[in-house]
């Protein structure tokens, strides 16, 4: 079987490794990819979708996979472009990821389909966004498109909610868009991630990310720091609740507004005291999460999305480990505000017993690895219980090191 990958970073990375021991016989090619994702896959060299949707039909592809969200919504849509030309292609419709491209269509969406999640008002500048917060804190903030996750700010008072409001309003920091005014949840946050073909679904094991930079969930945001996962994350009740009042009505409301769906979808949710409301989605397999959840997934992963993509969801193909999984990642100097390229990256022939995803590195004229981005990568350790798969983690991202790096000193040790 012929896959390609879309994207380039520590998700793609996980999800090519996953293809690549699938039971199937694949054949593996990315676009963009990367210098690591070279070692398994075969590198696609074109200006731009079109011509990536002209290359995969003359090579006979027989499954596109959708990694990186932005071509979802780039020109046409990705899995738009791929109906017309006949190729399979496990990711939603351009319309169907306005989910994420959109935080205000994907409330409206909420809201019509009386899915639980907090109020909201969506804002043009800076004054409706004052009049919006009207002095209540704390208070989410949202960019309305795609910010690679680092669109979101809680604010605790109106000295940071100023700052952020003059990022995304005056300055355009993440280019022209609204603003959304969000209710600020409180409680346990949750990923859970489902594969979705048509009006059926498969829910995959639960993650736990962490945003903040800095121990202790302090710090700004980032695209995520590391992240755990396993189906004991939350209790089997929960997860039942889980998905009765949000995965469900969400895959009916998908057929009810027309809005065509085969792929990837995250829940982001917060578990309140009211129960689970959800807070975002993503139509896509999140990252960190992908790389925490990727190895505790068992079975032909590339079978089961290729038989997504043509209409058919196999659950059969697919089964999860009761462990745990735990993902550290390193990142560059200066991360998330800037990055940093150039440090030599050593360590990697001495990791034993996990897995290294790469997500911004590049092999130099010497050929080392080096960095090559903001975070790095990821190595992730599983064990039977939280706390094994946690010191196994970290004592294997002891042995990968380069100038500057950063990582988190806490992950899978708190919020549970």
């Amino acid at each position: 079987m012929k896959i390609l990958v879309v994207g380039k970073g520590g998700r793609e990375h996980a999800l090519l490794t996953a293809f690549d021991e699938s039971a199937t016989e694949t054949e593996l090619y990315s676009f963009p990819g990367s210098d690591a994702i070279a070692e398994i896959a075969t590198l696609v060299e074109v200006a731009g979708l079109e011509e990536l949707i002209a290359w995969m039909k003359s090579n006979a592809i027989d499954l596109c996979v959708a990694g990186e969200e932005s071509y979802l919504v780039t020109g046409e849509g990705l899995a738009n472009l791929c109906e017309r030309e006949g190729i399979p292609c496990w990711g939603p419709h351009f319309q169907s990821a306005q989910l994420e491209a959109s935080k205000e269509f994907a409330k409206e969406f909420m809201l019509r389909h009386g899915i639980p999640t907090g109020a909201a008002t969506g804002c043009a500048d800076i004054d409706e966004a004052r009049a919006a917060i009207n002095g209540e804190y704390p208070t989410v903030l949202k960019f309305d498109g795609l910010a690679a996750g680092k669109g979101v700010a809680v604010c605790p008072d109106e000295a940071s909610a100023e700052e952020f409001l003059n990022e995304v309003l005056v300055e355009r920091r993440f280019g022209d868009g609204r603003l959304l005014v969000e209710e600020c949840l409180v409680g346990p946050e949750v990923s859970v991630f489902a594969a979705v073909v048509d009006e059926e679904y498969l829910i995959f094991t639960p993650a736990r990310d962490y945003k903040r930079a800095l121990d202790g969930d302090l710090g700004p945001n980032t695209g995520g720091m590391g992240a755990v996962a396993s189906r004991q994350l939350v209790s089997q009740e929960v997860l039942d609740q889980i998905e009765q009042s949000i995965v469900k009505p969400t895959v009916a409301g998908l057929v009810k507004d027309g809005l065509p769906y085969r792929g990837f979808i995250y829940f982001g949710l917060m578990l309140t005291k009211d129960g689970p409301k959800i807070i975002e989605y993503n139509c896509r397999f999140g990252d960190p999460e992908c790389q925490a959840v990727m190895p505790i997934v068992g079975g032909d992963l590339a079978e089961f999305c290729f038989e997504g993509a043509k209409g058919a969801l196999n659950a059969s193909l697919l089964d999860f480990s009761d462990g745990w999984s735990v993902c550290l990642v390193r990142a560059s100097a200066g991360y998330p505000e800037s990055s940093r390229s150039g440090d030599i990256i050593s360590g990697f022939d001495e990791v034993d017993g996990a897995r290294v995803y790469h997500a911004g590195t590049r092999k130099n004229a010497e050929g080392a690895w080096e960095t090559h981005g903001g975070r790095v990568l990821a190595v992730v350790a599983g064990g039977e219980t939280r706390e094994l798969a946690v010191s196994a983690a970290y004592a294997e991202l002891e042995k990968v090191t380069f100038p500057g790096m950063q990582s988190r000193t806490d992950i899978g040790t708190f919020n549970f």
